[in-house]
């Protein structure tokens, strides 16, 4: 019988970085950068989060201030993986949940929601008609709001993964950021991350990353506003991608994101869903990793990004996938 430690000098300490016990990796992806001819190609998997994605840090924060402040109920509209974190969350606080939901969205956040006790009202629709019947059920019965940006604390608990980028890269940042960007939530958290770091004085430089968002091609409002100068998002009609955590046809945060994006000298790449299976299929035959379609979708950007010479082949690059494969199987 093999013993754990005999099976250690296989593994190359280089490809692997772990940011300690307990928080999601960063892991070094070298087959995959050296199909690209990227020699610091990373990806921060936040697959490993409870209820499978990063929407767990941004509701953990957010449902445990709610209980310190004796909130009783709460309630969201989501894409999918949003509502699975508050309902789980929410249980653990003995907090009353209630979750609008697209009717097409992945089962696994129907079932994982009300397996949790929330009550799931599905709705014919985008999360925007969602959004609006969450916030008239608020304001008729009394239900706080947790939706994004609504309240302070979703983006707190988002932005310790710009923390995690930090320490894990010895107190540098990398040379550039691909996010998947619904909500948004997670970018501007980075954003804001960085800059409390530096004004700590945790940073080795102050040089911080290029910023680059990427949505589906079907529902691209950042792309639309970012190239033309806009300094809103336009409502995006007909929102349509198998990435359901990109179908935000506007976010609620549309000045924040490009303000950090423009800041940052970032950019704004817009990806077509059949471009976001080749690379889900890329990134697992390659790294064994089973990215969401919004993880995937990185990938596809970065290929875009490259193509344009927009990234250098010595570049610190991090591609976020933001949730587990798993939960998108139907």
């Amino acid at each position: 019988m093999w013993r754990w430690h005999e099976l250690l000098p296989v593994v190359d300490p280089d490809n692997i970085v772990y940011l300690g016990e307990g928080d999601t990796a960063l892991l070094r992806i070298p087959n995959v950068g050296k199909e690209l001819g990227l020699s610091n190609l990373f990806v921060k998997d936040e697959s490993s989060n409870p209820t499978g994605s990063f929407k767990a840090r941004g509701l953990a924060a957010a449902v445990s201030k709610a209980k310190e402040l004796g909130i009783k109920k709460v309630i969201i509209p989501t894409a999918g993986n949003a509502g699975g974190a508050m309902a789980a969350y929410a249980a653990r606080a003995n907090i009353r949940a209630m979750i609008y939901m697209p009717k097409d969205t992945p089962r696994a956040n129907i079932q994982e929601s009300r397996m949790a006790g929330a009550e799931v009202v599905l709705v014919d629709g985008l999360i925007s008609d969602a959004a609006g019947m969450a916030g008239e059920t608020a304001r008729a019965e009394g239900w706080f709001d947790l939706s994004t940006f609504k309240e302070p604390y979703r983006t707190e608990g988002k932005k310790i993964m710009g923390y995690e980028l930090a320490e894990a890269f010895g107190w540098t940042l990398p040379d550039v950021i691909i996010y998947p960007t619904g909500g948004g939530t997670g970018l501007v958290g980075m954003w804001k991350a960085f800059a409390e770091l530096e004004e700590l004085g945790w940073l080795k430089n102050t040089k911080r990353p290029r910023m680059v968002s990427v949505q589906a091609d079907g529902c691209a409002p950042v792309i639309k506003a970012f190239e033309t100068g806009a300094l809103f998002c336009d409502f995006w009609t007909n929102a349509h991608t198998l990435a359901s955590g990109l179908r935000v046809p506007k976010s609620f945060a549309d000045a924040l994101i490009l303000r950090d994006l423009r800041d940052s000298h970032g950019t704004a790449v817009a990806v077509s869903d059949q471009s976001i299976l080749e690379a889900q299929s890329q990134i697992g035959r390659h790294e064994g990793i089973f990215t969401a379609p919004e993880g995937a979708a990185t990938l596809a950007a970065l290929q875009v990004l490259l193509q344009r010479n927009w990234i250098s082949p010595d570049e610190r690059v991090v591609l976020f996938n933001t949730g587990s494969g798993l939960k998108y199987l139907e």
